[in-house]
């Protein structure tokens, strides 16, 4: 009897075993859609209001071991955090990172969501302060000690001044910096104009007027006083922070676009890898060979070849 019980009792645990080795294995999901069109994407997701872009704030996400560190996705003036991650959130996501994204320096002139549409236009030090609060919130809910940064036009400077003067340092890995201005820029003249002591050389009237709207503008131009202190000590860089600069001869707004290439870091010029890459200020936030020196900048360890195809100013590739 005992030994009739064994038999059975054996049997019973084989056929579990059978049966749980032949249940089909759960499939994994399938890789978001990742477009490598600037202009046509911000268009349609702008059309739905304060949405998350692709694979984004899932703040159920914890990180791999490959890939520690959540990345946290940081717009230019007058983006979103959907308008200006239709690229970068899905890409990453299907690479296996926890990608966040905020909206920052809404105007408050514009009642919510509807303030949520266009971002970056409060005074860049708010804006850092907004940045320091989502990072906690982001380090929070993944358990990580810091984050990785990608960001684009002004969201490659208002990191850093989270960084420098806000205690962000001790936060931040990685900072991916895409169309960068580390020395500001100067479109039409208007950092000359400001020389004349207002911002665009406007009456102060006018640009006392002007600074509800548009704070984030004048401390953008070359040779602001947001801009000297973000230099001060020499250099804009911050210990411990492992830099990567990406951008674009063709680059319409940030003027010289070598404004974006420092000293310490490391630096990439879109065209010296494809020569009949065109993308200017905008698609270089939809461009592949900027989106695998993005890949290999988070990842060295694994780099991967950077392609070459035709790109077109805001459209792509055709």
């Amino acid at each position: 009897m005992q030994l009739l019980r064994l038999a059975v009792s054996t049997l019973s645990a084989a056929l579990v075993v059978a049966l749980v080795g032949a249940a089909p294995a759960q499939a994994a999901p399938p890789p978001l859609p990742v477009p490598y069109t600037f202009l046509t994407s911000a268009v349609i997701a702008g059309l739905a209001v304060n949405a998350d872009p692709p694979g984004a704030n899932d703040f159920s996400c914890k990180p791999s071991s490959k890939h520690p560190n959540p990345v946290v996705l940081v717009h230019g003036l007058s983006g979103n955090k959907a308008t200006n991650w239709q690229t970068y959130a899905p890409l990453l996501r299907n690479e296996g990172y926890c990608v966040f994204a905020l909206t920052y320096g809404q105007q408050s002139q514009l009642p919510a969501p509807y303030n949520q549409v266009f971002g970056g236009f409060t005074k860049m030090e708010l804006s850092a302060a907004q940045l320091k609060t989502f990072v906690a919130k982001v380090r929070k809910a993944t358990g990580a000690a810091k984050v990785d940064i990608v960001g684009h036009s002004e969201g490659t400077v208002v990191p850093n001044y989270y960084a420098k003067f806000l205690g962000g340092g001790a936060f931040i890995d990685k900072y991916v910096s895409i169309a960068p201005l580390w020395k500001g820029t100067n479109p039409a003249g208007l950092a000359t104009l400001s020389t004349l002591g207002t911002p665009f050389g406007l009456t102060p009237a006018l640009g006392r007027a002007l600074e509800p709207y548009f704070a984030s503008g004048p401390q953008l131009l070359t040779g602001s006083s947001f801009m000297n202190k973000m230099r001060s000590g020499g250099t804009p860089k911050v210990k411990g922070i492992r830099y990567t600069n990406i951008v674009t001869r063709y680059d319409e707004l940030v003027l010289p676009y070598t404004s974006g290439i420092e000293a310490g870091m490391t630096n990439h010029v879109v065209q010296d890898f494809c020569a009949i890459d065109y993308a200017e200020h905008f698609q270089i936030v939809a461009d592949p060979v900027a989106a695998a020196l993005v890949l290999n900048a988070l990842d060295p360890a694994h780099p991967r070849a950077v392609p070459c195809r035709l790109v077109l100013p805001f459209v792509g590739g055709l």
